[in-house]
């Protein structure tokens, strides 16, 4: 089985990771992980309101060149985390919003499965902004499975 796991930097993703790699463990299963790095939130600031001061921030100070090397370095780290339970996983950074490159990356890749973290944002902001894991579960054709 085929899994992609897509990673943000959060607890929770590194929380899906490992529940992805338990289960890959299990079942003889190789691991993606993937980041998306959406230039247009740094180009043009991006369509969806702030929802924290860091977003605000990083809006602010943090280049392309900066967010692709911070990609680079939550993807080096889920490697690391996974080799740690020596197991071998295979990296991809993703340009664009990840609502719609995660999908597209796992219906071309042919995934079984996809796990995401989620933070449990509060209900009234899950309203406002939305949310990428509920999107990529609509939009997906296979399980996903959703770790806090």
């Amino acid at each position: 089985m085929r899994f992609l796991v897509a990673v943000d930097g959060s607890g929770e993703a590194e929380n899906a990771l490992d529940y992805a790699l338990e289960i890959a463990d299990a079942v003889d299963g190789s691991i993606t992980v993937v980041h998306a790095v959406d230039p247009t939130v740094y180009d043009e600031g991006g369509s969806e309101p702030i929802s924290t001061l860091s977003d605000a921030e990083r809006l602010v100070l943090e280049s392309i060149e900066d967010t692709e090397q911070r990609g680079v370095t939550i993807l080096e780290e889920m490697v690391e985390v996974a080799a740690e339970r020596d197991v071998d996983v295979e990296k991809g950074p993703l340009y664009g919003d990840p609502s719609t490159e995660i999908p597209d990356y796992a219906e071309t890749e042919g995934v079984d499965t996809i796990y995401l973290g989620h933070r449990g944002r509060s209900e009234r902001m899950e309203r406002l902004l939305g949310s990428v894991a509920n999107v990529i579960v609509e939009q997906v054709t296979v399980p996903v499975t959703v770790v806090r």
